[in-house]
């Protein structure tokens, strides 16, 4: 009952219940059944002529259809439609002994009425009382507004919440790329509306994504000349100097190139095949090991995994590295089960506090920025990583561990070996979005 279509469903439901129940009730008072009174009275008026008649006129009742006997007309006796038949014909002056019953199989009821020689005359009577199934009549009543009401109420429920389902709709389908996928623009004029405004909000939002691409990379290359401008100016300098000036040069060169890979990376990607992830973290592996880091490994499951080789590469070795820096070494293990590929990457440095761990991805972000200058870097690694990994289908996530440390996990979709009993299959592959 969370949803704005249950809830206008349920109030148009309510509301037409509610006034149809007030429109029966309204005829029903106005328009209700006689009172026993007005029926009674001109019943027993009748009764008592006849009774009164019969006696001195009459020896036979059989062409009057009416029933002579010395006992009343045997049934189920009404003890209601007997005490208003007796009171009626006292309040017309025949204080007369009187019975009334239902006969099974008959309609309407028997009057039965003592007459002064100490016979009983039967009369039939008509039966004014409601049915006896009024309740599953007014049930059924009910049940059919209620129904009807449900099918008007959900069908309109459905047009005023379209606009809604649209939007929600087309909230999920944006790409990984931040940009809404185009909607048609047919329907009701609510509906068109709402499209037109999604798919202008689409263009927008694109338009200022790219610009903000160019600005980036235009930045990043433009930085270049100065830069090289500055290099040579530099070897004219001390060589206390140039030292310090050729570090911070390099500093400024690695941002540049780190914010030109990053807008690479959000706008273009390389081709989608399967890639053997235990080949590709051993091979990370003896990279850094080479260049002196402490990276070991530790169980590493043979898996392939939907993702474009570079990339995934690229993304990998900045999360390794990141960790070997930072955390003072890490050990990488990779396991498979169930369909899913995770790769752990556990490192032994200080980790990051709880309220940084969600802006651990932002670019440019460092724990402590005193450490700008003692660790080489710009910033944008975690940035570059977690981009090429969510484009392949895959999350990057963060969290420290017991007893100190950071660790870093890589989930995908595994993609089952060829083996030499059954075929080639996949768990959910993963669909490159360029």
């Amino acid at each position: 009952m969370s949803s704005l279509r249950a809830r206008i469903a349920l109030l148009l439901v309510a509301a037409i219940v509610g006034v149809v129940a007030l429109a029966t009730f309204a005829v029903v008072s106005v328009v209700g059944p006689p009172t026993p009174e007005s029926t009674t009275e001109p019943v027993a008026r009748q009764i008592r002529l006849l009774a009164q008649s019969l006696p001195s006129h009459v020896a036979s009742a059989d062409d009057l259809r009416i029933g002579l006997g010395t006992q009343p007309a045997s049934g189920q006796e009404d003890e209601r439609a007997t005490y208003l038949l007796a009171r009626a014909l006292q309040h017309s002056g025949a204080d007369f002994p009187a019975v009334v019953v239902r006969v099974a199989g008959k309609q309407g009821m028997v009057a039965s009425v003592q007459l002064p020689d100490g016979r009983w005359m039967a009369v039939d009577i008509p039966d004014f009382s409601p049915p006896a199934d009024r309740w599953l009549v007014l049930a059924g009543w009910i049940t059919l507004i209620v129904l009807g009401a449900t099918a008007v109420s959900l069908y309109f429920a459905t047009v005023l919440t379209k606009p809604l389902v649209m939007l929600e709709a087309a909230t999920a389908r944006i790409g990984l790329d931040g940009v809404l996928a185009p909607l048609p623009e047919e329907g009701s004029g609510e509906v068109r509306a709402t499209a037109r405004a999604l798919n202008q909000l689409s263009t927008r939002l694109k338009a200022a994504m790219e610009s903000r691409m160019r600005l980036v990379a235009a930045a990043g290359h433009d930085l270049r000349t100065p830069m090289t401008r500055m290099r040579l100016r530099v070897e004219f300098l001390a060589e206390e100097e140039r030292e310090k000036w050729l570090h911070d040069l390099e500093e400024l060169d690695r941002i540049a190139d780190s914010a030109i890979r990053l807008v690479r990376e959000e706008v273009a990607g390389d081709a989608v095949e399967s890639v053997d992830l235990e080949r590709l973290v051993r091979d990370i592996e003896a990279e850094m090991v080479s260049l002196g880091h402490a990276v070991t490994t530790g169980n590493l499951d043979k898996v392939s995994v939907r993702a474009g080789a570079l990339g995934l590469r690229r993304a990998l070795r900045n999360l390794i590295v990141n960790a070997a820096t930072h955390g003072k070494g890490c050990c990488v293990s990779l396991a498979a089960a169930d369909g899913r590929v995770v790769l752990s990457i556990a490192d032994r440095g200080p980790g990051i506090p709880r309220e940084l761990l969600n802006k651990a991805f932002e670019p440019f972000f460092r724990v402590d920025p005193g450490r700008w200058q003692s660790i080489p870097g710009a910033g944008l690694g975690l940035a570059i990583a977690k981009e090429i990994i969510e484009r392949y289908g895959g999350t990057v996530t963060l969290e420290n561990r017991h007893g100190g440390g950071l660790s870093q996990k890589v989930v995908f979709d595994a993609v089952l070996e060829k083996s030499g009993f059954e075929p080639d299959q996949e768990f959910n592959p993963i669909s490159a979005a360029l």
